[in-house]
C-alpha cells in the first residue's frame, strides 16, 4: 500500500483547491458546491469550510445522489437505493463546482452532470476531483485536481475520511480493497 496523502496532506490539498476555485472564478459570486455522495460530499463540505475560513463567505453546499443515473450500476438484476435530490438552493444560472473524491472512468461525473440538469440549468459546471487516477471511459476532465495519480485498473484508490468512521483521514493506493 502506498499512502498518497496523510491527514495533513489532505487538508493542504483541500485548502489549495478552495483557493483555486476562487481564483479561476474571479471571486465567489454565483458559486455553489455539490458533492457526489458519499466521498464527494465530504470533499465539497471541506471545500466549503476552507472557503468560509479565508473569505468569510459560506457557499451553498449539498450532497448529490447519482444512483439512479449510473449507467454501469442500474441493471435488471440490481437497482441501487436512491434518495430524492433536494439541494436546498437553486442552481439555475449558477456556477456549480461538482466535487468527487476519485475521478476514474468518468461515469460518476457524467451521472452527476445528468442529475444536476434534472434539478435546473446551471450557467456552468466545473468538476473537482481530490484524486484523478486516469482510466477514462468517457470524455471527462476535471477543472480542479488535488493530485494526479496514474493507476493500473487492478489497483484500488482508498480514501479514508473521519466523517465516514475512519480513525484518520488518508488516501492510499493498494492492490486490493482495504478497509479504512
Amino acid at each position: 500500500m502506498t499512502e498518497i496523502f496523510d491527514s495533513d496532506g489532505l487538508r493542504r490539498a483541500i485548502v489549495r483547491l478552495a483557493h483555486e476555485i476562487e481564483e479561476k472564478n474571479k471571486g465567489l459570486n454565483g458559486l455553489v458546491l455539490a458533492g457526489i455522495k458519499r466521498g464527494g460530499e465530504i470533499v465539497a463540505r471541506r471545500i466549503q469550510a476552507a472557503i468560509a475560513e479565508f473569505s468569510g463567505i459560506e457557499l451553498p453546499c449539498a450532497g448529490l445522489d447519482i444512483g439512479m443515473k449510473r449507467d454501469d450500476l442500474v441493471t435488471g438484476a440490481f437497482v441501487p437505493a436512491a434518495q430524492k435530490n433536494v439541494l436546498g438552493f437553486a442552481i439555475d444560472g449558477k456556477r456549480v463546482v461538482l466535487c468527487d473524491d476519485v475521478l476514474y472512468t468518468g461515469r460518476s461525473a457524467a451521472a452527476a452532470i445528468e442529475t444536476l440538469f434534472s434539478l435546473g440549468r446551471p450557467q456552468a459546471i466545473e468538476l473537482l476531483a481530490l484524486v484523478d487516477r486516469g482510466g477514462r471511459q468517457l470524455p471527462v476532465r476535471a477543472d480542479f485536481v488535488g493530485k494526479n495519480v496514474p493507476t493500473a485498473a487492478r489497483e484500488y484508490v482508498e480514501v479514508c475520511f473521519t466523517e465516514l468512521g475512519a480513525e484518520r483521514d488518508a488516501l492510499s493506493i493498494s492492490s486490493g480493497r482495504k478497509k479504512c
